[in-house]
């Protein structure tokens, strides 16, 4: 049986629905997912294994206007995501309007030898639709597509005719990935954007931008009763004092709920018991320190 792969890019602005998309194309969660900006910061691989054709996803972090080290590291990181792959697939929200990020970045796509598949997402959400024609017609006048998909990840349409366009992309190729696996991502990385998800979801605006997430101790033990536990420790770093107090909130409520909300999608996850302790440090202005970056496992820097 002759073995075939297509590595995907997943590549737009932030809030298109590329993580939601990653993950409905794996059939398991494997990235977070927020309605908040800056949710996925590194490169996310998403592996599907069907029979003899393995599909590589790399969901990438949300194409933006830098405004500190962070969103330069962000940013390089969907730019080294589009080399030396066999399809793009460019998310864009039907329902908002084209800006520069997105004409920057098809004009960018155009010097690559990958096909651009435009993926417009969200059809669910427009009253008159017509505008997914205007859309197109608007998105047509940038770039020369290999084919244009209107979908909404949220309802699973168009999905499947998204996924049949790019099997028809994959080239005879050894799997690079184990056929069980769903991600690459190490067990602490996940555990960590999980707890950081739960952060985001929970928090104001202004901040959880500035929330990093390690994990510092992992070990299994037994209870009393011989059932399996997965002990977690992990702190949530923030930039001033003052977000501190409001992650660990009145009481310690905030960091309750967080933990609650992390714990229960750990023990789903990971499929055993989890004893969750969370810790809450600052890290004053650590977006602009390439150390702490590079500490938080944000860095796509090689050197």
């Amino acid at each position: 049986m002759e073995t075939r792969s297509v590595f995907v890019t997943i590549a737009g602005r932030a809030n298109a629905g590329k993580s939601s998309l990653l993950n409905r194309l794996v059939g398991e969660k494997i990235a977070m997912v927020t309605e908040k900006p800056q949710t996925t910061r590194t490169k996310i691989t998403g592996v599907l294994t069907e029979g003899e054709l393995q599909y590589v996803f790399i969901d990438t972090p949300g194409i933006q206007k830098a405004r500190n080290k962070l969103g330069e590291h962000m940013n390089r990181a969907v730019s080294e995501s589009v080399t030396g792959i066999d399809a793009i697939i460019y998310m864009a929200d039907v329902t908002k309007k084209i800006n520069e990020i997105d004409r920057n970045a098809l004009e960018a796509f155009k010097g690559g030898k990958a096909p651009v598949i435009l993926a417009l997402n969200k059809i669910d959400l427009l009253e008159n639709k017509a505008e997914a024609a205007e859309r197109i017609a608007e998105f047509s006048e940038i770039a020369e597509f290999h084919s244009v998909i209107p979908i909404s990840v949220s309802e699973d349409d168009g999905i499947d005719i998204l996924k049949s366009e790019v099997k028809a992309l994959a080239v005879p190729a050894p799997h690079y990935f184990p056929d069980e696996s769903v991600t690459d991502q190490p067990e602490k990385v996940i555990m960590a954007e999980i707890i950081r998800e739960k952060a985001m979801l929970l928090m104001h605006d202004e901040i959880p931008h500035g929330i990093a997430v390690t994990i510092e101790q992992l070990d299994e033990s037994e209870t009393r009763s011989g059932e399996d536990i997965l002990n977690i420790t992990a702190t949530i770093f923030c930039e001033r004092d003052s977000h501190k107090g409001m992650v660990i909130g009145k009481g310690g409520a905030m960091l309750k709920k967080i933990g609650q909300l992390a714990r229960t999608e750990l023990e789903e996850f990971f499929r055993i018991r989890v004893n969750l302790q969370l810790w809450v440090k600052v890290k004053e202005d650590w977006r602009n320190r390439e150390g702490l970056i590079r500490n938080f496992g944000l860095s796509n820097n090689t050197k």
